[in-house]
Protein backbone atom coordinates (compact mmCIF):
# COMPACT_ATOMS: atom_id res chain seq x y z
CA UNK A 1 0.00 0.00 0.00
CA UNK A 2 2.65 2.27 0.55
CA UNK A 3 3.39 2.61 -3.28
CA UNK A 4 0.72 3.62 -4.24
CA UNK A 5 0.89 7.14 -6.48
CA UNK A 6 -0.32 10.04 -4.38
CA UNK A 7 -1.34 12.98 -6.53
CA UNK A 8 -0.62 16.47 -4.78
CA UNK A 9 -3.43 18.41 -4.01
CA UNK A 10 -4.57 21.25 -2.12
CA UNK A 11 -7.63 18.49 -0.54
CA UNK A 12 -5.09 15.79 -0.08
CA UNK A 13 -2.87 13.21 -1.82
CA UNK A 14 -6.11 10.81 -2.49
CA UNK A 15 -8.34 13.90 -3.47
CA UNK A 16 -10.20 11.82 -6.17
CA UNK A 17 -11.91 9.73 -3.42
CA UNK A 18 -13.20 13.29 -1.89
CA UNK A 19 -14.27 15.04 -4.60
CA UNK A 20 -16.31 11.64 -6.13
CA UNK A 21 -18.28 12.19 -2.81
CA UNK A 22 -18.26 16.09 -3.26
CA UNK A 23 -19.97 14.98 -7.02
CA UNK A 24 -22.46 13.04 -6.04
CA UNK A 25 -23.79 14.90 -3.14
CA UNK A 26 -23.82 18.11 -5.48
CA UNK A 27 -25.80 15.76 -7.83
CA UNK A 28 -28.22 14.65 -5.01
CA UNK A 29 -27.24 11.24 -5.19
CA UNK A 30 -27.27 10.98 -1.09
CA UNK A 31 -27.91 7.41 -0.88
CA UNK A 32 -24.72 6.67 -3.27
CA UNK A 33 -22.85 9.54 -1.08
CA UNK A 34 -23.02 7.57 1.95
CA UNK A 35 -21.98 4.44 0.64
CA UNK A 36 -19.12 5.96 -1.43
CA UNK A 37 -18.45 7.31 1.99
CA UNK A 38 -18.10 4.51 3.64
CA UNK A 39 -16.04 3.02 1.20
CA UNK A 40 -13.21 5.95 1.32
CA UNK A 41 -13.08 6.75 4.84
CA UNK A 42 -11.77 3.54 6.00
CA UNK A 43 -8.87 3.73 3.44
CA UNK A 44 -8.27 7.54 3.80
CA UNK A 45 -7.50 6.35 7.61
CA UNK A 46 -5.63 3.97 6.52
CA UNK A 47 -3.36 6.10 4.15
CA UNK A 48 -3.14 8.59 6.35
CA UNK A 49 -5.01 11.42 4.39
CA UNK A 50 -6.70 13.78 6.54
CA UNK A 51 -7.72 16.23 4.42
CA UNK A 52 -9.46 14.20 1.70
CA UNK A 53 -11.36 12.41 5.02
CA UNK A 54 -12.34 15.94 6.08
CA UNK A 55 -13.80 16.39 2.64
CA UNK A 56 -15.55 12.73 2.65
CA UNK A 57 -16.99 13.50 5.99
CA UNK A 58 -18.74 16.61 4.80
CA UNK A 59 -20.22 15.10 1.90
CA UNK A 60 -21.38 12.84 4.65
CA UNK A 61 -22.70 15.29 6.79
CA UNK A 62 -24.49 17.25 3.32
CA UNK A 63 -26.33 13.37 2.21
CA UNK A 64 -27.73 12.92 6.05
CA UNK A 65 -29.09 16.71 6.03
CA UNK A 66 -30.86 16.00 3.04
CA UNK A 67 -31.94 12.45 4.13
CA UNK A 68 -34.16 13.89 7.02
CA UNK A 69 -31.08 12.81 9.46
CA UNK A 70 -29.62 16.33 11.02
CA UNK A 71 -28.58 15.31 14.30
CA UNK A 72 -26.25 12.75 12.60
CA UNK A 73 -25.43 15.19 10.62
CA UNK A 74 -24.77 17.72 13.48
CA UNK A 75 -22.87 15.16 14.89
CA UNK A 76 -20.23 15.25 11.94
CA UNK A 77 -20.49 18.87 11.91
CA UNK A 78 -19.23 19.61 15.12
CA UNK A 79 -16.39 16.90 14.88
CA UNK A 80 -15.24 18.64 12.50
CA UNK A 81 -15.55 22.09 13.75
CA UNK A 82 -13.26 20.69 16.77
CA UNK A 83 -10.71 19.71 14.12
CA UNK A 84 -10.44 22.85 12.45
CA UNK A 85 -6.69 24.71 12.89
CA UNK A 86 -3.56 25.51 10.99
CA UNK A 87 -2.82 22.22 10.09
CA UNK A 88 -5.37 21.10 9.28
CA UNK A 89 -6.01 22.40 5.88
CA UNK A 90 -7.14 26.25 4.14
CA UNK A 91 -8.91 28.73 5.44
CA UNK A 92 -12.02 28.44 2.95
CA UNK A 93 -12.37 24.37 4.42
CA UNK A 94 -12.60 25.72 8.11
CA UNK A 95 -15.11 28.22 6.64
CA UNK A 96 -17.04 26.18 5.11
CA UNK A 97 -16.79 23.40 7.93
CA UNK A 98 -18.27 26.12 10.06
CA UNK A 99 -20.83 27.01 7.56
CA UNK A 100 -22.32 23.42 7.15
CA UNK A 101 -22.47 23.19 10.67
CA UNK A 102 -23.99 26.32 11.25
CA UNK A 103 -26.73 25.22 9.40
CA UNK A 104 -27.09 21.81 10.89
CA UNK A 105 -27.67 24.00 14.34
CA UNK A 106 -30.53 26.32 12.96
CA UNK A 107 -32.11 22.97 11.93
CA UNK A 108 -32.26 21.66 15.09
CA UNK A 109 -33.11 24.77 16.34
CA UNK A 110 -29.63 26.07 18.09
CA UNK A 111 -29.99 29.43 16.44
CA UNK A 112 -27.97 31.48 18.79
CA UNK A 113 -24.92 29.05 18.02
CA UNK A 114 -25.68 28.67 14.28
CA UNK A 115 -25.57 32.23 13.53
CA UNK A 116 -22.38 32.41 15.20
CA UNK A 117 -20.84 30.23 12.71
CA UNK A 118 -22.44 32.01 10.35
CA UNK A 119 -20.67 35.29 11.57
CA UNK A 120 -17.36 32.98 11.81
CA UNK A 121 -17.27 31.74 8.74
CA UNK A 122 -18.27 35.10 6.91
CA UNK A 123 -15.23 36.76 8.76
CA UNK A 124 -12.75 34.00 7.20
CA UNK A 125 -14.27 34.46 3.90
CA UNK A 126 -13.96 38.33 3.38
CA UNK A 127 -10.02 37.64 3.40
CA UNK A 128 -9.65 34.69 1.18
CA UNK A 129 -9.11 34.51 -2.51
CA UNK A 130 -12.38 34.36 -4.94
CA UNK A 131 -11.38 32.29 -7.84
CA UNK A 132 -10.92 29.09 -6.48
CA UNK A 133 -13.07 25.39 -6.16
CA UNK A 134 -12.44 25.63 -2.27
CA UNK A 135 -13.76 29.46 -2.10
CA UNK A 136 -17.18 28.12 -4.25
CA UNK A 137 -17.72 25.64 -2.34
CA UNK A 138 -17.34 27.36 0.98
CA UNK A 139 -20.22 30.49 -0.07
CA UNK A 140 -22.11 27.76 -1.20
CA UNK A 141 -22.16 26.80 2.27
CA UNK A 142 -22.56 30.07 3.75
CA UNK A 143 -25.65 30.49 1.48
CA UNK A 144 -27.09 27.30 2.86
CA UNK A 145 -26.37 28.02 6.68
CA UNK A 146 -28.31 31.43 5.19
CA UNK A 147 -31.14 29.96 3.48
CA UNK A 148 -31.74 28.07 6.54
CA UNK A 149 -32.10 30.95 9.07
CA UNK A 150 -34.29 32.36 6.03
CA UNK A 151 -32.45 35.34 6.09
CA UNK A 152 -32.73 34.97 1.65
CA UNK A 153 -30.76 38.24 1.17
CA UNK A 154 -28.15 37.41 2.10
CA UNK A 155 -28.05 33.61 0.78
CA UNK A 156 -28.68 35.53 -2.40
CA UNK A 157 -25.15 37.54 -1.99
CA UNK A 158 -23.48 34.54 -1.37
CA UNK A 159 -24.63 32.28 -4.17
CA UNK A 160 -24.04 34.85 -6.41
CA UNK A 161 -20.05 35.08 -5.66
CA UNK A 162 -20.47 31.29 -5.38
CA UNK A 163 -21.24 31.03 -8.64
CA UNK A 164 -18.71 34.05 -10.05
CA UNK A 165 -16.13 31.62 -8.17
CA UNK A 166 -16.03 29.69 -12.31
CA UNK A 167 -15.96 31.09 -15.39
CA UNK A 168 -17.00 28.04 -17.27
CA UNK A 169 -21.05 28.17 -17.64
CA UNK A 170 -20.53 24.31 -18.22
CA UNK A 171 -18.46 23.38 -15.11
CA UNK A 172 -20.36 20.97 -13.00
CA UNK A 173 -19.56 22.33 -9.58
CA UNK A 174 -21.13 26.29 -11.35
CA UNK A 175 -24.12 24.21 -12.50
CA UNK A 176 -24.43 22.67 -9.13
CA UNK A 177 -24.24 25.99 -7.78
CA UNK A 178 -26.41 27.58 -9.93
CA UNK A 179 -29.41 24.47 -8.84
CA UNK A 180 -28.48 25.31 -5.20
CA UNK A 181 -29.23 28.67 -6.06
CA UNK A 182 -32.86 27.82 -7.91
CA UNK A 183 -33.69 25.83 -5.34
CA UNK A 184 -33.26 28.83 -2.83
CA UNK A 185 -35.07 31.41 -5.05
CA UNK A 186 -38.14 28.53 -5.04
CA UNK A 187 -38.25 28.75 -1.58
CA UNK A 188 -37.88 32.38 -1.01
CA UNK A 189 -40.58 32.87 -3.51
CA UNK A 190 -42.72 30.27 -1.78
CA UNK A 191 -42.43 32.34 1.18
CA UNK A 192 -43.25 35.75 -0.12
CA UNK A 193 -46.34 33.73 -1.71
CA UNK A 194 -47.62 32.88 1.96
CA UNK A 195 -47.17 36.32 3.17
CA UNK A 196 -49.04 37.65 0.33
CA UNK A 197 -46.16 39.34 -1.27
CA UNK A 198 -47.11 38.05 -5.20
CA UNK A 199 -45.54 39.99 -7.20
CA UNK A 200 -42.43 39.48 -5.57
CA UNK A 201 -43.08 36.01 -5.20
CA UNK A 202 -43.85 35.69 -9.47
CA UNK A 203 -40.48 37.59 -9.90
CA UNK A 204 -38.31 35.44 -7.74
CA UNK A 205 -39.85 32.63 -9.14
CA UNK A 206 -39.43 32.99 -12.48
CA UNK A 207 -35.65 33.70 -12.25
CA UNK A 208 -35.63 30.05 -10.28
CA UNK A 209 -37.60 28.30 -13.40
CA UNK A 210 -34.99 29.91 -15.54
CA UNK A 211 -32.19 28.64 -14.36
CA UNK A 212 -33.92 25.17 -13.83
CA UNK A 213 -34.43 25.09 -17.50
CA UNK A 214 -31.28 25.98 -18.70
CA UNK A 215 -29.15 23.15 -17.23
CA UNK A 216 -32.51 20.34 -17.80
CA UNK A 217 -32.54 21.36 -21.77
CA UNK A 218 -28.80 20.60 -21.03
CA UNK A 219 -28.89 17.22 -19.44
CA UNK A 220 -27.58 17.75 -16.33
CA UNK A 221 -27.75 14.91 -14.68
CA UNK A 222 -29.56 16.29 -11.08
CA UNK A 223 -32.26 14.18 -9.83
CA UNK A 224 -33.17 17.21 -7.62
CA UNK A 225 -33.34 20.18 -10.89
CA UNK A 226 -35.87 17.69 -12.56
CA UNK A 227 -38.39 17.89 -9.30
CA UNK A 228 -37.70 22.00 -8.21
CA UNK A 229 -38.19 22.55 -12.32
CA UNK A 230 -41.92 20.45 -11.60
CA UNK A 231 -43.21 22.44 -9.00
CA UNK A 232 -41.58 25.78 -10.56
CA UNK A 233 -44.11 25.30 -13.62
CA UNK A 234 -46.63 24.18 -11.35
CA UNK A 235 -46.38 27.30 -9.96
CA UNK A 236 -46.33 29.44 -12.85
CA UNK A 237 -50.01 27.67 -14.12
CA UNK A 238 -48.03 25.75 -16.61
CA UNK A 239 -49.96 22.23 -15.79
CA UNK A 240 -48.64 20.43 -18.73
CA UNK A 241 -45.13 20.48 -18.68
CA UNK A 242 -45.22 20.23 -14.44
CA UNK A 243 -47.49 16.59 -15.04
CA UNK A 244 -44.94 15.42 -17.79
CA UNK A 245 -41.91 15.75 -15.32
CA UNK A 246 -44.01 14.65 -11.93
CA UNK A 247 -45.05 11.22 -14.52
CA UNK A 248 -41.31 10.81 -15.38
CA UNK A 249 -39.70 11.09 -12.02
CA UNK A 250 -42.23 10.92 -9.05
CA UNK A 251 -42.64 6.77 -8.81
CA UNK A 252 -38.63 6.37 -9.66
CA UNK A 253 -37.62 8.99 -6.71
CA UNK A 254 -40.09 7.37 -4.31
CA UNK A 255 -39.08 4.50 -4.89
CA UNK A 256 -35.03 4.91 -4.45
CA UNK A 257 -36.01 6.59 -1.25
CA UNK A 258 -35.21 9.87 -2.85
CA UNK A 259 -37.39 12.22 -0.30
CA UNK A 260 -35.84 15.32 -0.72
CA UNK A 261 -37.07 15.13 -4.56
CA UNK A 262 -39.98 13.55 -4.03
CA UNK A 263 -41.32 16.52 -1.60
CA UNK A 264 -40.78 19.10 -4.32
CA UNK A 265 -42.90 16.48 -6.96
CA UNK A 266 -45.81 15.91 -4.24
CA UNK A 267 -46.04 19.08 -3.86
CA UNK A 268 -46.10 20.41 -8.02
CA UNK A 269 -48.40 16.90 -8.45
CA UNK A 270 -50.93 18.65 -5.40
CA UNK A 271 -51.05 22.08 -7.26
CA UNK A 272 -51.72 20.23 -10.90
CA UNK A 273 -54.90 18.37 -10.01
CA UNK A 274 -55.99 21.40 -7.22
CA UNK A 275 -55.96 23.60 -10.62
CA UNK A 276 -58.26 20.84 -12.29
CA UNK A 277 -60.51 20.74 -9.58
CA UNK A 278 -59.38 17.66 -8.29
CA UNK A 279 -59.34 18.70 -4.73
CA UNK A 280 -59.50 15.15 -3.08
CA UNK A 281 -56.48 13.86 -4.82
CA UNK A 282 -54.41 17.52 -4.35
CA UNK A 283 -54.73 16.94 -0.59
CA UNK A 284 -53.82 13.58 -1.08
CA UNK A 285 -50.82 14.37 -2.50
CA UNK A 286 -50.03 17.52 0.03
CA UNK A 287 -50.31 14.88 2.41
CA UNK A 288 -48.03 12.25 1.38
CA UNK A 289 -45.32 15.44 0.85
CA UNK A 290 -46.16 16.28 4.29
CA UNK A 291 -45.25 12.67 5.68
CA UNK A 292 -41.47 13.23 4.00
CA UNK A 293 -40.90 16.66 5.51
CA UNK A 294 -38.01 16.50 8.38
CA UNK A 295 -37.96 20.28 8.78
CA UNK A 296 -40.42 22.91 10.61
CA UNK A 297 -40.11 24.83 7.25
CA UNK A 298 -40.57 21.78 4.54
CA UNK A 299 -43.83 21.37 6.51
CA UNK A 300 -44.77 24.88 6.72
CA UNK A 301 -44.98 24.61 2.64
CA UNK A 302 -47.52 21.47 3.10
CA UNK A 303 -49.36 23.02 5.55
CA UNK A 304 -50.24 26.54 3.45
CA UNK A 305 -51.25 24.49 0.47
CA UNK A 306 -52.91 22.41 2.53
CA UNK A 307 -55.39 25.37 4.24
CA UNK A 308 -55.49 26.75 1.10
CA UNK A 309 -57.37 23.21 -0.74
CA UNK A 310 -59.71 23.00 2.58
CA UNK A 311 -60.58 26.36 2.28
CA UNK A 312 -61.61 25.75 -1.30
CA UNK A 313 -63.52 22.52 -0.66
CA UNK A 314 -64.95 23.96 2.33
CA UNK A 315 -65.56 27.85 1.29
CA UNK A 316 -67.06 29.43 4.58
CA UNK A 317 -65.69 30.88 7.76
CA UNK A 318 -64.45 28.50 9.71
CA UNK A 319 -61.83 27.74 6.47
CA UNK A 320 -61.14 31.48 6.00
CA UNK A 321 -60.49 31.72 9.58
CA UNK A 322 -58.46 29.06 9.73
CA UNK A 323 -56.29 30.55 6.47
CA UNK A 324 -56.33 33.42 7.86
CA UNK A 325 -54.48 32.18 11.30
CA UNK A 326 -52.12 30.40 9.15
CA UNK A 327 -51.31 33.40 7.08
CA UNK A 328 -50.88 35.67 9.94
CA UNK A 329 -48.10 33.04 11.88
CA UNK A 330 -46.12 32.95 8.58
CA UNK A 331 -46.29 37.12 8.50
CA UNK A 332 -44.83 36.99 12.45
CA UNK A 333 -42.64 34.07 11.41
CA UNK A 334 -41.41 36.37 8.40
CA UNK A 335 -40.79 39.03 10.54
CA UNK A 336 -38.24 37.13 13.15
CA UNK A 337 -35.88 37.12 10.13
CA UNK A 338 -35.53 40.74 11.13
CA UNK A 339 -34.41 39.82 14.81
CA UNK A 340 -31.92 36.73 12.90
CA UNK A 341 -30.30 39.88 11.16
CA UNK A 342 -29.43 42.14 14.17
CA UNK A 343 -28.09 38.72 15.89
CA UNK A 344 -26.00 38.17 12.75
CA UNK A 345 -24.94 41.38 12.89
CA UNK A 346 -23.91 41.52 16.56
CA UNK A 347 -22.18 38.07 16.41
CA UNK A 348 -20.09 39.36 13.23
CA UNK A 349 -19.04 42.46 14.94
CA UNK A 350 -18.16 39.96 18.16
CA UNK A 351 -15.94 38.19 15.67
CA UNK A 352 -14.65 41.36 14.22
CA UNK A 353 -12.92 42.21 17.94
CA UNK A 354 -12.18 38.77 18.67
CA UNK A 355 -10.23 38.72 15.66
CA UNK A 356 -8.54 41.90 16.27
CA UNK A 357 -8.07 41.08 19.81
CA UNK A 358 -6.49 38.03 18.57
CA UNK A 359 -4.63 39.41 16.00
CA UNK A 360 -3.05 41.96 18.63
CA UNK A 361 -1.92 39.32 20.80
CA UNK A 362 -0.06 37.02 18.07
CA UNK A 363 1.56 40.58 17.48
CA UNK A 364 2.77 41.02 20.73
CA UNK A 365 4.00 37.24 21.17
CA UNK A 366 5.33 37.05 17.63
CA UNK A 367 8.84 37.45 16.50
CA UNK A 368 9.16 39.83 13.15
CA UNK A 369 11.30 38.49 10.96
CA UNK A 370 10.04 34.88 10.70
CA UNK A 371 6.41 34.84 11.82
CA UNK A 372 7.36 32.22 14.40
CA UNK A 373 6.70 32.48 19.02
CA UNK A 374 8.99 35.36 20.02
CA UNK A 375 10.92 35.49 23.38
CA UNK A 376 7.65 36.37 25.23
CA UNK A 377 5.80 33.05 23.74
CA UNK A 378 9.17 30.97 25.17
CA UNK A 379 8.23 32.22 29.10
CA UNK A 380 4.77 31.53 28.41
CA UNK A 381 5.10 28.18 27.23
CA UNK A 382 7.83 27.16 30.03
CA UNK A 383 5.59 28.75 32.47
CA UNK A 384 2.60 26.76 31.57
CA UNK A 385 4.71 23.25 31.51
CA UNK A 386 2.86 20.52 33.11
CA UNK A 387 5.13 16.95 32.79
CA UNK A 388 4.30 16.05 29.05
CA UNK A 389 5.75 16.74 26.01
CA UNK A 390 8.75 17.73 24.89
CA UNK A 391 11.45 20.85 24.42
CA UNK A 392 13.73 20.89 21.35
CA UNK A 393 16.30 23.79 21.05
CA UNK A 394 17.69 24.43 17.83
CA UNK A 395 21.08 26.59 16.90
CA UNK A 396 21.75 27.89 13.68
CA UNK A 397 25.93 26.38 12.90
CA UNK A 398 28.35 28.47 12.27
CA UNK A 399 25.47 31.66 11.82
CA UNK A 400 28.13 34.24 12.59
CA UNK A 401 29.95 32.94 9.79
CA UNK A 402 27.17 33.00 7.31
CA UNK A 403 25.76 36.65 7.72
CA UNK A 404 29.85 37.84 7.81
CA UNK A 405 30.70 35.95 4.10
CA UNK A 406 27.21 36.24 2.57
CA UNK A 407 25.40 39.54 4.32
CA UNK A 408 23.22 39.78 6.83
CA UNK A 409 20.67 39.66 4.17
CA UNK A 410 21.14 35.86 3.53
CA UNK A 411 21.32 35.40 6.66
CA UNK A 412 17.98 36.79 7.48
CA UNK A 413 16.73 34.20 4.67
CA UNK A 414 18.27 31.50 6.17
CA UNK A 415 16.38 31.90 8.88
CA UNK A 416 12.98 32.43 7.14
CA UNK A 417 13.75 29.22 5.62
CA UNK A 418 14.22 27.62 8.96
CA UNK A 419 11.14 28.68 10.49
CA UNK A 420 9.17 27.60 7.85
CA UNK A 421 10.18 23.97 8.28
CA UNK A 422 9.98 24.43 12.06
CA UNK A 423 6.59 25.51 11.13
CA UNK A 424 5.33 22.76 8.42
CA UNK A 425 6.41 20.40 11.85
CA UNK A 426 3.76 21.87 14.07
CA UNK A 427 0.60 19.75 14.94
CA UNK A 428 -2.27 22.09 15.94
CA UNK A 429 -0.81 22.02 19.20
CA UNK A 430 2.84 22.76 19.09
CA UNK A 431 4.64 25.82 19.01
CA UNK A 432 7.67 26.63 17.02
CA UNK A 433 9.69 29.92 18.60
CA UNK A 434 12.49 32.32 17.57
CA UNK A 435 13.90 33.58 21.01
CA UNK A 436 16.93 35.19 19.63
CA UNK A 437 19.52 35.50 16.91
CA UNK A 438 19.53 32.20 15.23
CA UNK A 439 18.05 30.49 17.92
CA UNK A 440 14.45 28.45 17.79
CA UNK A 441 12.50 26.14 20.22
CA UNK A 442 9.99 23.62 19.45
CA UNK A 443 7.87 22.54 21.93
CA UNK A 444 6.17 19.31 20.90
CA UNK A 445 3.34 17.00 22.27
CA UNK A 446 4.70 14.06 21.91
CA UNK A 447 6.86 11.46 23.61
CA UNK A 448 11.01 11.00 23.44
CA UNK A 449 10.74 8.77 20.35
CA UNK A 450 8.52 10.42 18.23
CA UNK A 451 10.21 14.10 19.17
CA UNK A 452 13.93 12.25 18.17
CA UNK A 453 11.68 11.46 14.91
CA UNK A 454 10.46 14.75 14.27
CA UNK A 455 13.75 16.86 15.36
CA UNK A 456 15.77 13.96 13.07
CA UNK A 457 13.23 14.64 10.00
CA UNK A 458 13.91 18.86 10.61
CA UNK A 459 17.03 18.05 10.64
CA UNK A 460 17.63 16.43 7.75
CA UNK A 461 15.35 18.64 5.97
CA UNK A 462 17.90 21.61 6.36
CA UNK A 463 20.95 19.62 5.54
CA UNK A 464 19.31 18.36 2.01
CA UNK A 465 18.27 21.78 0.99
CA UNK A 466 19.38 22.99 -1.68
CA UNK A 467 21.00 26.31 -0.26
CA UNK A 468 22.96 27.44 -3.35
CA UNK A 469 20.10 29.01 -4.72
CA UNK A 470 20.08 31.48 -1.96
CA UNK A 471 23.80 32.07 -2.22
CA UNK A 472 26.62 29.64 -4.37
CA UNK A 473 28.58 28.07 -1.87
CA UNK A 474 25.98 28.45 1.09
CA UNK A 475 25.62 25.19 3.54
CA UNK A 476 23.37 25.68 6.41
CA UNK A 477 22.85 22.65 9.15
CA UNK A 478 21.58 22.39 12.83
CA UNK A 479 22.89 21.72 16.29
CA UNK A 480 19.70 20.29 18.42
CA UNK A 481 19.21 19.48 22.16
CA UNK A 482 15.87 17.52 23.65
CA UNK A 483 14.57 17.07 26.76
CA UNK A 484 11.24 14.93 27.18
CA UNK A 485 9.01 16.57 30.49
CA UNK A 486 9.57 14.52 33.37
CA UNK A 487 6.49 13.76 36.26
CA UNK A 488 6.72 16.91 38.69
CA UNK A 489 9.35 18.18 36.62
CA UNK A 490 9.66 22.28 36.27
CA UNK A 491 9.86 24.38 32.68
CA UNK A 492 13.54 25.40 34.17
CA UNK A 493 14.23 22.13 34.96
CA UNK A 494 13.20 21.17 31.15
CA UNK A 495 15.01 23.78 29.61
CA UNK A 496 18.46 23.21 31.61
CA UNK A 497 18.53 19.37 30.36
CA UNK A 498 17.54 20.81 26.75
CA UNK A 499 20.03 23.08 26.48
CA UNK A 500 22.82 20.51 28.11
CA UNK A 501 21.94 18.46 25.32
CA UNK A 502 22.00 21.46 22.72
CA UNK A 503 25.61 22.30 23.85
CA UNK A 504 26.73 18.37 23.76
CA UNK A 505 25.24 18.32 20.13
CA UNK A 506 27.50 21.47 19.60
CA UNK A 507 30.61 19.73 21.17
CA UNK A 508 30.00 16.46 19.53
CA UNK A 509 30.69 18.30 16.22
CA UNK A 510 27.34 20.13 15.23
CA UNK A 511 24.75 19.38 12.45
CA UNK A 512 23.52 16.26 14.99
CA UNK A 513 20.93 16.35 17.72
CA UNK A 514 21.52 15.13 21.51
CA UNK A 515 18.83 13.58 23.69
CA UNK A 516 20.92 12.14 26.03
CA UNK A 517 20.58 13.76 29.56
Amino acid sequence: MENLPAVVSPYGAYAGLGLHIHDLTIRGHHGETLIAADAAEGALRILGDGRTYRVSRLGRMYALSALGRPDEALRIGEELVADTGPSTGPRTTDAKILADTARMLIQVGRMDEGLHYVARAMAMLDVVPRKSLRYFSAMASLADAAREAELFELAEVAMLQAINAFEEPNDIYRSGAELQYAEFLLEWALRLEQVQREEEAAVILGKSVTILTYWSDRGTDAPIGEALLALGYAKQGRLTAAQELVDEHLMPMRAGGHNHETRALHMAHGLVLRAAGDLRAARREFLAGDELCVLPAQRLNFQFELAVTAAMQSPGEASSTMLGALHAHIRMLWQLRLDRRTMLHQSYKRVELEAARKSADRQATSDALTGLGNRRMFDSRMSSMSGAGALLLIDVDRFKAINDEFSHGVGDRVLGEIAAVLRAHCRHDEVAIRFGGDEFALFLSTGELESRQVAERIRQVILSRDWSTIAPGLRVTLSMGLATCRPGETGDDLYTRADANLYAAKRGGRNRLAAAA
